[in-house]
């Protein structure tokens, strides 16, 4: 077997460790935020100790997130996801160990989550920027796919192991249970080749290793010198910040506007992960896309014109079982929209930036999209509550599709595509 062979067979290894250890980490931290959630609404009955354990865990994230980048791109990545890996098992033993010698507390409660969504913020980087090293360059595609698609099945599964093992175990047993699985998955980390494709540049023996602020500003004027990058980077921005009016609104429009019942809203919410499971599995399935940024952008444009969409059962009186399935019909296709766009264009940042300065970039991009997601929450609550939610969503979707066609126009596209000319745009849809 000649050394090209091996490193494709090694490739392979990596996919399905990587999908399996991905799928323990999130399996286990959607399990884990499920029982705590319950455990501190029953335990204080207060809304705002819940939002407490939530900012604990999403304030770190945005205030790590520029370090962990310089982290990921200056020292051994493989060995910060280990090491990350490692904290995430120490912080479950040692409320474990809280629990079980003074009983849970919210303080305790409070710090496992800080510690947990630390580890996460650079555990998540230094993985992301290493998938070009994990597996050959055709199989990204795929590799995003099984990332996406573990998410997914955690995001179906957990609800509902999450309650039959609260309800069945002890908190300490479901420690043992979440503190195990992180072990093993540490296990299955330290087996991976990190290096296997990875094009970074050798470090001169004995030379300074640059500061991290200045690493820092080198990863944003990076980005900046990279028009085509800055586009991909402003439309995730400006797309996760618009699609704030239907994380706000929809249960807003279906529960309080609409009076749906609880037991249907679940399968509405469910749809949603039902469609991005089998996406997920279609696109690892299939061959890479040709052209990435012509279907992530389309996919954002229909994502826009189903954000308005939604507001039809406002406007149009539907008998309620129509109205039912027109939701679960437009969340299982929202749901189904999301890896169509965010796989092809995290494949095509994969492939367009350098090794060593994917850490530094990832974080930019998650740091802002962290910090956008409270400011869409409180502007869109507070129009929810003085304007009609159908102006609200109609006016979102119509900005939505402005703004991909505006930052990803042909130009833009040319650059990627190299001449597909404006009326081959559809014709190379249909080739996809």
């Amino acid at each position: 077997m000649n050394e090209t062979a091996k490193k494709l067979k090694r490739a392979t290894y990596h996919l399905w460790t990587f999908t399996a250890s991905k799928m323990i980490s999130a399996f286990g931290a959607q399990i884990y935020a499920f029982a705590i959630s319950f455990y501190i609404l029953q335990l204080t009955g207060s809304a705002t100790s819940f939002a407490a354990n939530l900012v604990c865990s999403i304030l770190p994230r945005t205030l790590l997130g520029p370090f962990a980048g310089y982290v990921a791109d200056t020292y051994s990545r493989k060995q910060i996801v280990i090491i990350a890996q490692i904290a995430s098992s120490l912080a479950i033993l040692g409320l474990l160990a809280v629990s079980l010698t003074y009983g849970l507390s919210l303080p305790a409660i409070y710090a496992t989550t800080v510690v947990l969504s630390m580890a996460s913020t650079f555990s998540g980087i230094a993985f992301t920027s290493s998938i070009t090293g994990l597996v050959d360059e055709d199989r990204i595609q795929k590799a995003m796919s099984l990332n996406q698609m573990s998410i997914s099945f955690a995001a179906i599964g957990s609800p509902a192991v999450g309650g039959l093992l609260y309800g069945a175990v002890s908190m300490p047993v479901f420690l043992i249970l979440y503190a195990s699985a992180s072990v093993f998955a540490v296990l299955l980390e330290s087996t991976m080749d990190f290096n296997l494709f990875a094009k970074r540049k050798a470090k001169e023996e004995g030379a300074p290793k640059e500061k991290m602020l200045d690493s820092m500003k080198a990863g944003l004027a990076y980005a900046r010198m990279q028009p085509l990058l800055m586009a991909m980077i402003w439309v995730a921005l400006l797309v996760n910040f618009l699609f704030g009016a239907v994380s706000v609104g929809y249960s807003f429009i279906l529960i309080e506007k609409l009076k749906m019942l609880p037991t249907h809203f679940g399968l509405v919410e469910g749809a949603m992960a039902v469609g991005m499971l089998l996406m997920s599995i279609y696109l690892a399935a299939r061959k890479p896309f040709t052209s990435p940024i012509l279907v992530s952008k389309w996919g954002i444009a229909a994502l826009g014109l189903e954000m308005g969409l939604i507001s039809v059962p406002l406007l149009i009186l539907l008998p309620y079982g129509g109205m039912f399935t027109f939701y679960v019909t437009i969340s299982f296709i929202s749901g189904a929209l999301g890896p169509l766009i965010n796989t092809p264009l995290q494949v095509f940042m994969m492939k367009l930036i350098e090794d060593d300065y994917k850490g530094r970039v990832f974080s930019i991009l998650e740091t802002m999209a962290m910090a956008l997601m409270p400011l869409a929450m409180v502007l869109f609550g507070f129009l929810y509550d003085i304007l009609p939610a159908p102006w609200i969503l109609i006016t979102s979707s119509v900005l939505l599709i402005v703004t991909v066609f505006v930052l990803l126009r042909a130009s833009v596209i040319r650059q990627v595509t190299g001449t597909v000319p404006l009326a081959g745009v559809e014709q190379a849809i249909i080739d996809q």
